[in-house]
């Protein structure tokens, strides 16, 4: 699928030219060649459309990481696609820089990367991915994850009653609710799953502020509100003390990447709404300490006391390959009962592990627990089980118990 302009952009920049004086060279040779540019816009199109014939979540393309070659992860397993291309760096480069407008250039040469989303009609719907730039080694790179069309019903997820209820508008009008794990570990689809609940079971106004927006939600019974950082908002911070001037009742926090939007995330949630953020964090307790760990020692009594107040519960969770080659959801569910809240004030937060052994009454299970159901159904194998589990000693002691 090589460019049909390949000899000339492979021949324009000198081969002592790369980073952001390559790609002011082939900005300013772009906009004397309007078609050139038209032509690599389809190219990725086709690119990224083709994902969906793969089952791919993620492509990515550009510098030498990625050699010649367009790689796709495919059930959580990333490798290179020689059938979808071999481009030259050159080619790669401008393919990417061709997707970008101008202020999104600024950006990337400012920043030396940019985070966007991406719209493609594709037979009549829209496919939507996030996409990112960056650079490796003087050269643009990027990644695009293909957004889900379909929402997972949030049934299908088999979360427990009790959790059920408190990530639901109609049960509980307050109370923070955290999802966390890897990258790629499925925090997006989960989020977008509760949304879409709240969206068609409550009439209610619901403000996303995401960077960038993945999922675009109709508005149903509720109003939905979408802001990407970057665009229609300065930041997740400022995004969120917005919201409270724009009378909400669900506020979605895309993530809470530093102390400023960990703080403003408490402060919106205590002020009587329901609010719901990510983490990049394993577990429920590692996610506590990462919040508390986050300000000043001076300020941890502060931060612990107020996170015992709003914080109603965390979704832990990890895509795990199955036996047929897929990927099942593992999650650890922490339900905040007035014990966690003292565990947290008292700083005894190692006790909560044993709290959500014990707490399965109220919907909570441990990583390890969880492991455990897959393994029993036959769906996981006890090495899977035990490579995925926070706490390998406990795993083992699960796996070899009868039954």
């Amino acid at each position: 699928m090589a460019l049909s302009f390949a000899v000339e952009i492979n021949s324009l920049v000198p081969f002592y030219l790369n980073g952001i004086d390559m790609c002011m060279v082939m900005d300013a040779w772009f906009a004397e060649h309007p078609q050139a540019k038209d032509e690599c816009v389809t190219v990725l199109k086709k690119l990224l459309i083709q994902m969906k014939n793969y089952n791919a979540s993620d492509l990515d393309i550009g510098a030498p990481g990625c050699g010649e070659t367009v790689w796709l992860r495919t059930y959580g397993v990333k490798k290179p696609i020689p059938d979808l291309g071999l481009f030259t760096l050159p080619e790669v480069t401008a393919l990417i820089l061709c997707w970008l407008h101008p202020n999104q250039k600024r950006i990337l040469y400012d920043n030396k990367s940019i985070d966007f989303s991406v719209s493609i009609l594709d037979d009549d719907s829209f496919q939507r991915f996030r996409g990112t730039v960056y650079f490796d080694r003087f050269y643009p790179a990027a990644n695009f994850r293909r957004v889900n069309p379909k929402i997972f019903p949030l049934e299908s997820l088999s979360l427990p009653a009790p959790i059920m209820e408190k990530i639901d508008l109609h049960y509980e009008k307050k109370g923070l609710i955290l999802l966390t794990g890897i990258t790629g570990s499925g925090k997006s689809t989960t989020l977008d799953s509760i949304i879409d609940l709240n969206n068609k079971h409550n009439q209610s106004h619901i403000v996303i502020i995401a960077n960038p927006i993945e999922y675009v939600h109709p508005s149903i019974k509720s109003i939905v509100r979408h802001r990407e950082v970057g665009v229609d908002t300065e930041s997740f911070q400022h995004g969120a003390i917005e919201a409270l001037r724009q009378d909400p009742d669900i506020i979605v926090v895309g993530e809470m990447r530093d102390a400023s939007t960990i703080s403003t995330v408490l402060e919106i949630t205590d002020s009587g709404h329901k609010t719901f953020s990510t983490l990049h964090t394993s577990s429920a307790t590692d996610s506590v300490h990462r919040i508390v760990a986050e300000f000043p020692p001076e300020e941890q009594e502060r931060i612990r006391n107020r996170l015992a107040d709003v914080l109603s519960v965390i979704i832990s969770q990890k895509l795990v390959p199955t036996v047929d080659n897929k990927l099942v959801l593992a999650k650890e569910i922490l339900n905040v009962d007035s014990s966690v809240q003292a565990a947290i004030r008292n700083k005894n937060i190692g006790e909560i592990y044993q709290m959500m052994i014990e707490g399965r009454k109220i919907g909570m299970t441990t990583m390890e627990q969880d492991l455990q159901r897959l393994y029993k159904s036959g769906l996981i194998t006890n090495r899977t089980a035990m490579n995925f589990a926070n706490n390998k000693t406990r795993m083992m002691q699960l796996l070899s118990m009868p039954g």
